[in-house]
């Protein structure tokens, strides 16, 4: 189990609480498909992928971006059990999907340079080790059933 400060809750329960889940999961998964363009083999029936801006403008990515922001809301409600709250996602990824678990990583950090480039000054190295820290333990969370 992992523990968290109270600075760490705090900091990222406002994270999230201010972010346009549309906004931010659109610009990190289509900065994650354009930055590692391997990554875009999970989502051949997603149409044109052939180049950034082709990838920035395709509404499938903005929504499945936004998804995948509702899914990481999840783990912010249920900070104190995150690998039981995905089990069944972590399950869907490594066995039905067959995601490449380094593929979350990469997702996470493209999700903290957007994240950042939005909060600006307020991203503090605090503030990015906590946010970095909560990532960690999502990334580890889907990646288990991997092991």
């Amino acid at each position: 189990m992992v523990e968290w400060t109270e600075f760490e809750r705090n900091t990222i329960q406002s994270i999230f609480a201010n972010l346009n889940y549309e906004v931010t999961g659109a610009k990190a998964l289509a900065r994650c498909l354009v930055v590692y363009p391997w990554t875009q083999r999970y989502f051949a029936n997603f149409g044109n992928l052939y180049n950034a801006a082709a990838i920035m403008g395709n509404p499938k990515v903005a929504a499945h971006g936004t998804v995948v922001l509702h899914g990481l809301d999840r783990a912010v409600k249920n900070m104190d059990n995150i690998k039981a709250t995905y089990a069944e996602l972590s399950v869907l990824h490594s066995e039905k999907l067959h995601v490449d678990p380094d593929n979350f990583k990469l997702l996470a950090d493209c999700l903290t340079i957007v994240v950042a480039a939005q909060m600006g000054a307020a991203f503090t190295a605090e503030v990015q080790a906590a946010f970095q820290k909560f990532l960690a333990v999502v990334v580890s969370s889907l990646c288990r059933q991997y092991h």
